[in-house]
């Protein structure tokens, strides 16, 4: 009888843990639920901004699109507002032409050069281009974004030198 008690016993303690246990379970697979809850963000709806929507609009691209604090810019190039390109020959001018249009894209997005994380150089001539890269030092004065300057064989438009595109992060 003993023995019968003894084993009733050690099943009731059995039962009550695996109870116990299974509660607990049970417990933590809601505290988790409620915690994945909290965790979901809506996302950021992207804003574009075109610089000369005539030409953009006919090449089919934007200029520069905006998702939460990252800005990603199209690569500038030397022209007027109909895409007609400008300062011809002269890498120099072109990469000044360049920044210039970069700069007003900035303006819209309330930032300047100071919140540009990566800026990637492409040019036709990497030779005139490295004379003319100094300049850089007037557009970064307070520190350089990180990028990649590429020779490359050819441009959209064969008198483009130079083209500049650029990321930027603005925190709210």
């Amino acid at each position: 009888m003993k023995k019968t008690t003894n084993q009733l016993t050690l099943l009731a303690t059995i039962f009550t843990l695996t109870f116990a246990l299974q509660s607990c379970e049970q417990k933590q697979k809601e505290e988790t639920k409620e915690v994945e809850k909290e965790v979901i963000v809506a996302s950021e709806k992207p804003e574009y901004f075109l610089l000369r929507p005539e030409v953009e609009k006919a090449y089919r691209y934007s200029h520069a699109v905006k998702i939460g604090n990252d800005i990603k810019i199209s690569g500038a190039v030397s022209m007027d507002d109909e895409g007609n390109p400008t300062a011809i020959g002269d890498l120099g001018q072109q990469m000044k032409n360049c920044y210039a249009d970069l700069e007003k894209i900035l303006k819209h997005y309330n930032c300047t050069f100071d919140d540009v994380v990566k800026e990637d150089i492409f040019t036709t001539n990497m030779p005139l281009f490295l004379e003319n890269a100094a300049y850089r030092a007037e557009i970064y004065t307070k520190k350089f974004p990180t990028g990649s300057w590429l020779g490359v064989k050819e441009l959209a438009i064969p008198e483009f030198m130079i083209e500049i595109e650029l990321e930027v992060y603005k925190p709210e």
